[in-house]
């Protein structure tokens, strides 16, 4: 059986939501000096790939509505594959800057779409 569409988009808010968790109060030096918060971060991160990922694939339609779907299934494939090539700059700078754009577009389509199964 298909997953709702819905299940990814929230996998994709829950992940943020976690993110910004870890990452309050804490500053670039906090971060790439802590591997506990770097893997934690990196962690959810992959998850919001790799739902994204899935999404595409379970409704496009939905999917194609995300500008920032492909730079976000990109990261989870450098994080997954491409561990050694992960620079913590770049990390940080998308939890600042480019991962509450996505949150809040994963709320607007689970409002539209309806939040509860």
């Amino acid at each position: 059986m298909q997953r709702d569409a819905r299940a990814f988009l929230w996998d994709v808010r829950d992940a943020a939501d976690a993110i910004a968790g870890f990452s309050k109060g804490q500053t670039f030096d906090d971060y790439a000096a802590n591997l506990m918060l770097r893997s934690a971060i990196e962690r959810q991160l992959e998850i919001i790939g790799e739902a994204l990922n899935r999404l595409s694939k379970t409704a496009p339609d939905v999917a194609a509505r995300i500008s920032e779907l492909p730079r976000a299934i990109g990261l989870r494939n450098i994080l997954i594959h491409g561990y050694d090539e992960i620079e913590n700059a770049t990390i940080w700078s998308t939890v600042e800057v480019a991962l509450p754009q996505l949150r809040a577009k994963a709320a607007a389509l689970l409002d539209e779409l309806g939040d509860a199964p």
